[in-house]
């Protein structure tokens, strides 16, 4: 029932009855009225509550949506879609692996910038060629 799925996202999310009728602007009442099949919720509510990641399609048809994001994850995702499309590049940029190759000694502390340390672990081999083999 859409009553019980609507209750148990609002638990999952850590929300009271009250925090979330706030977040979809509704009344506790109607909150409550939702969660005890009084009354079915609108669409929106349904995409009000969808902004601080409820699963709508769970609550609607009881089936999971494909991806479900973390509040951090939910936090990046709406923060990327707000920004202009130069901060999004930097974004993107700014998420991609740090990638360098460091020559050193091993256990040779190296500065990098920012303040930040890199300590060099691993040794690169190279074979000699030998004549005839």
């Amino acid at each position: 029932m859409i009553s019980n799925r609507l209750k148990q996202e609002r638990e999952r999310l850590g929300f009271t009855q009250a925090q979330f009728a706030g977040l979809g602007m509704i009344t506790s009442r109607s909150q409550q009225n939702y969660e005890t099949t009084e009354r079915k919720p609108d669409a929106g509510y349904l995409a009000e509550i969808a902004k601080v990641g409820a699963d709508v399609q769970y609550i609607v048809t009881g089936q999971y949506s494909e991806t479900k994001l973390s509040n951090e994850e939910q936090q990046l995702l709406a923060a990327f879609r707000a920004a202009s499309p130069q901060v999004r590049q930097f974004m993107l940029q700014g998420a991609q692996p740090v990638q360098t190759f460091v020559a050193g000694n091993v256990g040779q502390q190296i500065q990098a910038g920012d303040n930040a340390n890199i300590t060099h672990t691993k040794v690169k081999q190279r074979r000699k060629k030998v004549d005839g083999i």
